[in-house]
């Protein structure tokens, strides 16, 4: 055996009892995005798929395993459904399903794009699409249980949220701009909107010149991302804010980790 052999394979041995424990310690850890929550049960994605585990953490149970993509679940008013966008058949489009896991069903057929925004307090789908404009902007449109579609009377809205007697919808018109960077104050930077038919739709957050987006409303007070306030580079922050009153921090926090049990098929009904 050739010194250079022995000193490589002495390397390799070093190598891999120093990062065993390293990725034992990981192994739980998770790229978790697009939460959402009812009652005690929190919906999220991670590895592609959408997974649901309680509000006190723990472990996560695995809601579907399809190879497409879904994302952005949003539980229905009561709690029974959960809607969501997925890649299924090749165009990002809006599905259902029951909340405790099962078959999904298609709900647009738009050629893409449809994604999954909340729920009405009536019990209709929220979601944004580019189908109906005829300029390349966001809307946010409903689908009723019988799967009628219907706009909202707004030219731009990408995000949006009700109050609970869904009568006010708060918006931003802009989509995400695509950039990371702090403080961006281009001319394509969310802010928040307020809509009451028949009124005219007003700014909330237009004393701020960045990003203010992600609104939920919850208590009677809106919530939303913004990086008005956060010293740390590159980082939103969650503020709470009166409709149309100041804003003050809070962050609230919770930690679910996800196991991995033996996949299942299953099928997608049209």
């Amino acid at each position: 055996m050739s010194y250079n052999f022995t000193m490589r394979l002495a390397a390799f041995l070093v190598g891999s009892f120093v990062l065993v424990p390293f990725c034992t310690a990981q192994q739980n850890h998770g790229y978790y995005r697009f939460p959402a929550i009812h009652g005690n049960t929190i919906a999220f994605t991670s590895e592609g798929d959408l997974w649901e585990c309680g509000i006190d953490g723990g472990a996560a149970r695995r809601l579907t395993t399809h190879p497409g993509e879904e994302t952005r679940a949003a539980f229905s008013p009561d709690g029974k459904t959960i809607a969501y966008s997925a890649n299924y058949e090749g165009p990002t489009e809006v599905y259902t399903m029951p909340a405790t896991g099962g078959l999904p069903t298609r709900r647009t057929f738009e050629g893409g794009g449809a994604q999954v925004v909340g729920w009405t307090p009536d019990g209709k789908i929220l979601y944004t699409t580019s189908r109906y404009s005829t300029l390349p902007d966001a809307q946010l449109a409903t689908i009723d249980k019988d799967n009628h579609i219907e706009l909202e009377p707004l030219s731009q809205a990408s995000q949006g949220v009700y109050d609970s007697q869904g009568q006010t919808l708060f918006f931003t018109r802009q989509r995400f701009q695509g950039s990371q960077a702090k403080r961006y104050q281009g001319g394509t930077a969310q802010n928040i909107w307020k809509f009451t038919a028949p009124q005219e739709a007003v700014a909330l957050t237009a004393d701020y010149p960045g990003t203010s987006k992600d609104a939920m409303f919850w208590n009677g007070r809106v919530y939303f991302l913004t990086d008005r306030d956060d010293t740390r580079a590159g980082t939103l922050s969650l503020p709470r804010c009166l409709k149309g009153g100041s804003c003050t921090s809070w962050a609230p926090t919770c930690t679910c980790s996800i196991s991995h049990p033996a996949p299942t098929k299953r099928s997608i009904s049209n």
